[in-house]
């Protein structure tokens, strides 16, 4: 037996050096320490693993701990059975697997720990000091091999190890806006993972480090098809692959949901109606979810858009979202999915403030929804921008619980050529007070569940994976796939601190190292706000497909589809007025916020523009007009490019020459895209505003007409 396993440790070493250092491995690099010192401290420590396989997930974490340690030790660590150990084991397991840890007496410390948590505590038992990893499920105990590789990645102490964790949300899923055509919407790093073509009958290895990656940041769910569904989907065809896929991740504890398209009952199940209040429609449905239960009885469920941007739903039969929810949580709930309902909406027919529309549809249906339905709310009102305030609906509606959803892809954050860290950004609405019930309620307070009391809660990230070899495209996206599953375990976490980690497990435990590239990660969404969208300003992207500046656009099919929408400039003033003098989308909010971005004297400057609209003569706090301000923002936007590529320059002693050089040509295009958001978006608004660049701003350099003309072919992101 030890002979068979220590061949698989080896194969697994081997594997993970196949593709040594182009990005695939993730954060998931058990290269030996280089600290010899601290090597033989960790090999003291972890003498060998012993660990019960009775599942495919207890067998899936001693495979991780094996490769993991044997590899970050540079020694064999073989995994046995809890039967013997010696002085310096690891024990890891639950009461019903393991008989070692059902004798800890650890039963009210498990308790508080839930179905996922798990604990990592340094013990003596039978005179023997052992690390124990111990959980009540098998997925903790994953997730606590997690844990602990973390620790040794990072080069933490395993001393007096008392370490108790279980997750704040309970649904922490991936959204892929992927094709069957394996296109990916608003995707930059290759087609889509699921090769649909093949399956079932060929699982790619891909897909098990897909679902390693996930479980080691506690990611539990994945949704595989984009929310513009295709009914094929739901079709015999396709589900016995999404049943592979499924069968492959369940080991790591990640459950498939899918996409359902609201008209499917027509367009596969013949009906001539979706009417949810039809009892044939509800028939259908029920059924279909009975079909996909037989194929995967661990099914996640739904997640819908729905009379959004084309989309067909209840609407279309005079119904309400709540009915449309309904109708799909009721073919669900027998067998424990969910619906995630998306709360992105604005009517075609409605000329009201595209930022008030979410919450004008969804407010009143408060209550209304199912036990088993979560409203999927995006960060903020409008969609996904390099910076806005929180969604209104945060705190508005108590009796239903509200389900985050970030953008981890980078659609209007440079795409994938852009460095960008956005765990600051995830804080930033995550820890904004709602005040509705008072100071403290925070996003993250509703979300969690903590508010309003709801025992359901979750977070969605619209994934930025693809099959590029390293994942994301940009090396750096890797780090906000981190980031956000960290966040989606514990959003009390600080993002300077999940930078470290990253850093760390992904390049250099070298203080000064992980000091440079923390402080360049942290200040990278800042500077990416002044060269794009600076003071609050918002939605000026190309059309369509949302690459480079486009502050000119105007005369589309939608208003709200255009930039001149948003940002209202002409001679006399900028920005968008949502006061009481204006759409008066600030009175959704409770009266606290309403009064702090509503008065001039406590807006904060990055959110002026979402709220004001003000001339171009208006005096900022800093003393200077606002014209002034707005260009200097954008030329310290512009500028702040030199310094990230020198620093990035300087660490190249620490980073392995083919990543280093990955990053460093993005980092250049990087720049040169940082100029032409300057130059384009300066020659457009001094078109408006007639007035001269302030001193020390850099002229465009060329005409506004150049900019305006310039046309791009097979932008990627379809």
């Amino acid at each position: 037996m030890k002979k068979v396993t220590f061949a698989l440790v080896l194969f697994f070493i081997t594997l993970s050096h196949a593709f040594a250092e182009s990005g695939y491995r993730l954060w998931m690099r058990y290269d030996p320490i280089s600290d010899e010192g601290l090597r033989k401290q960790y090999q003291s420590s972890l003498r060998g693993i012993h660990i019960d396989t009775v599942s495919a997930t207890l067998k899936a974490a001693s495979e991780e701990l094996a490769m993991g340690l044997s590899g970050l030790l540079d020694k064999a660590v073989v995994p046995a059975g809890t039967a013997n150990f010696e002085a310096g084991s690891l024990i890891a397991g639950t009461p019903a697997s393991s008989v070692i840890i059902k004798d800890l007496g650890l039963g009210a410390r498990l308790t508080a720990v839930g179905d996922e948590g798990y604990l990592i505590t340094s013990l003596v038992h039978q005179g023997k000091p052992i690390t124990v990893i111990a959980a009540n499920t098998d997925i903790g105990v994953l997730y606590g091999s997690f844990h602990l590789l973390r620790l040794v990645q990072t080069h933490k102490p395993l001393v007096k190890l008392s370490i108790t964790e279980k997750p704040l949300l309970k649904h922490r899923v991936l959204n892929h806006w992927d094709n069957l055509d394996r296109t990916v919407e608003r995707g930059y790093a290759g087609f889509s993972l699921w090769n649909w073509h093949l399956l079932p009958g060929y699982v790619q290895q891909r897909y098990i480090d897909y679902a390693r990656a996930n479980a080691s940041v506690g990611i539990n769910g994945t949704v595989l098809t984009n929310v513009n569904a295709n009914s094929l989907i739901l079709t015999e065809e396709y589900l016995p692959k999404v049943a592979a896929i499924a069968d492959a991740l369940r080991p790591y504890g990640i459950r498939v949901y899918l996409t359902a398209r609201f008209s499917s009952p027509i367009e596969i199940g013949k009906l001539k109606t979706a009417d949810p209040l039809d009892e044939s429609v509800k028939k259908w449905w029920k059924d279909k979810a009975d079909e996909i239960y037989r194929y995967i009885p661990d099914f996640g469920g739904f997640l819908v858009k729905a009379n959004s941007e084309g989309q067909p739903g209840p609407q279309n039969y005079g119904r309400s979202h709540a009915d449309g929810a309904n109708l799909l949580a009721d073919a669900l709930a027998p067998h424990n999915g969910i619906v995630m309902w998306r709360a992105f909406v604005y009517s075609h027919e409605q000329p009201e403030d595209r930022f008030k529309q979410a919450y004008n549809e969804f407010k009143p249906l408060d209550g209304q929804f199912r036990k088993n339905v979560l409203v999927q709310v995006k960060n903020g009102p409008i969609d996904f921008q390099p910076r806005e305030p929180f969604s209104p609906l945060f705190g508005a509606m108590p009796k239903t619980p509200l389900m985050m959803e970030f953008q981890i892809t980078q659609e209007y954050l440079g795409q994938a050529t852009h460095l960008v860290y956005q765990a600051p950004l995830y804080k930033e609405v995550l820890d904004a007070d709602t005040y509705t019930k008072g100071k403290g309620s925070t996003v993250a307070k509703v979300i969690d569940g903590s508010l309003d009391k709801h025992t359901i809660s979750g977070i969605a990230g619209v994934a930025n994976i693809g099959d590029d070899l390293n994942w994301t495209g940009h090396l750096f996206g890797q780090s906000n796939w981190y980031a956000f599953g960290r966040l989606a375990w514990n959003h009390q976490l600080a993002a300077e601190d999940i930078a470290n980690e990253w850093t760390g497990m992904t390049f250099s435990n070298v203080t000064e190292f992980q000091a440079s590239l923390r402080e360049m990660m942290m200040k990278s969404r800042e500077n990416l706000v002044n060269y794009m969208t600076p003071l609050g300003l918002h939605h000026i992207m190309g059309w369509d497909h949302h690459y480079g500046p486009g502050p000119w656009i105007k005369d589309k099919p939608r208003a709200d589809w255009t930039s001149v929408y948003y940002h209202q400039a002409d001679e006399k003033a900028i920005g968008f007025d949502r006061s009481a003098s204006g759409s008066n989308a600030l009175s959704q909010y409770s009266p606290q916020v309403a009064k702090f971005y509503g008065s001039l004297k406590t807006c904060p400057p990055e959110y002026l523009l979402w709220f004001h609209r003000l001339p171009w003569t208006h005096k900022m706090k800093t003393g200077q007009t606002l014209w002034d301000e707005l260009c200097r923002r954008y030329q310290m936007g512009a500028e702040s490019m030199d310094p990230m590529i020198k620093g990035w320059d300087a660490l190249s002693s620490y980073v392995d020459k083919e990543r280093h050089k990955q990053v460093s040509m993005l980092l250049r295009i990087q720049k040169d895209e940082a100029w032409w958001w300057h130059d384009a978006c300066l020659a457009y608004f001094q078109s408006r505003s007639g007035l001269p660049f302030p001193a020390g701003v850099t002229p465009p350099k060329e005409s506004l007409q150049f900019y305006e003309t310039k046309n791009f072919h097979f932008v990627p992101g379809i």
